[in-house]
């Protein structure tokens, strides 16, 4: 997991240099957004490796000001049939 974190680490860093390297809007647009997905990846890595490490929902919620079922809701993968139905 710490490889993992190093790796997306390095996206946000990217993602960072290149807002700051942006001649315009869509160029800051678009390093925005792979800031975000980059932080989106490492925010669930994170909560993936609490949970693993033996993290409650109940704590995890707690750093988002979530119940234990928010917590789950945002951060639960997905079962395969579940999106399909969406």
């Amino acid at each position: 997991m710490i490889v993992a974190s190093k790796s997306l680490a390095k996206r946000i860093l990217a993602a960072l240099d290149a807002f700051d390297a942006a001649d315009g809007p869509i160029g800051r647009l678009d390093a925005a957004r792979r800031l975000r997905e980059a932080a989106d990846e490492l925010e669930a890595a994170q909560v993936e490796a609490a949970r693993k490490a033996g993290a409650t929902w109940i704590e995890i919620g707690a750093c988002y000001g979530l119940t234990k079922q928010g917590a789950q809701q945002r951060f639960r993968p997905r079962q395969p049939d579940e999106t399909s139905r969406r």
